[in-house]
């Protein structure tokens, strides 16, 4: 199932571009959810990580569409936007916040369909694995491969991801069990590395990509090679 959100401050125009996804879900067959917002902040306030594809109206009176993208993409990293304008000069500025694409006001179900199935056959070929992480600011839809490492902060977690670090209030245990399967290791009792990001190791320091080091303790450095190797030799 897709989940669509639409964000206009036109409750008609709403209805349109509804009608028309719901006219493209009986032409297709897919099983598509539809949630209205009709402000920026309220899209952003009531964010909803399952979301798959936003169309944003670019020009609303509270909240416009860039400023809301630009919030929604630091809690989202995958969700696809799609700005809506009456205005061609905002189209280039919407890409800033990797926009899918733009439309031009009125919107036909012919360009509807299209972009649609643009978007969907994107989807199935660059969808990668994600991790939702909760804290007292909001959800964040974080790709894994974004996240370089994880460390014990203040009797929580602290996610290090290419774009920011991000506090979590799961237990090291609880997160070690969700990556158990992915290429994630723990090397140490207060830390899990990526393995994407590891460089190299010497005695008990692993060297990250970015120059960044991380501790690998002495209990666990013998499992800890043993999976980088396994990991490596899968690209050799």
């Amino acid at each position: 199932m897709l989940h669509i959100a639409i964000c206009d401050d036109e409750k008609d125009f709403v209805e349109h571009l509804t009608g028309l996804l719901l006219q493209y879900s009986r032409d297709t067959g897919r099983e598509i959810k539809i949630t209205a917002y009709y402000d920026g902040m309220e899209l952003i306030e009531k964010y909803d990580t399952t979301i798959d594809l936003i169309f944003l109206d670019i020009c609303m009176k509270m909240v416009n569409g860039l400023h809301a993208a630009e919030r929604i993409r630091q809690m989202d990293e995958n969700v696809g936007i799609i700005f809506l304008t009456t205005l061609t000069q905002y189209g280039l500025e919407g890409y800033k916040y990797q926009a899918t694409n733009y439309i031009i006001k009125p919107l036909k179900y012919v360009r509807l369909k299209s972009e649609m199935d643009k978007f969907i056959r994107r989807r199935q070929k660059d969808e990668t694995p994600s991790l939702v992480i909760a804290n007292d600011t909001g959800k964040y839809k974080v790709s894994l491969k974004s996240i370089r490492y994880i460390e014990t902060y203040n009797r929580n977690l602290m996610f290090h991801t290419e774009n920011e670090n991000i506090i979590c209030y799961k237990s090291m245990k609880e997160v070690e069990k969700q990556l158990q399967d992915k290429s994630f290791v723990r090397c140490h009792t207060s830390y899990i590395v990526n393995l994407f990001y590891v460089k190299g190791i010497k005695k008990l320091d692993i060297e990250l990509i970015t120059g960044e080091t991380i501790p690998v303790s002495q209990p666990k450095r013998k499992e800890f090679m043993e999976r980088l190797a396994d990991y490596w030799g899968d690209f050799l």
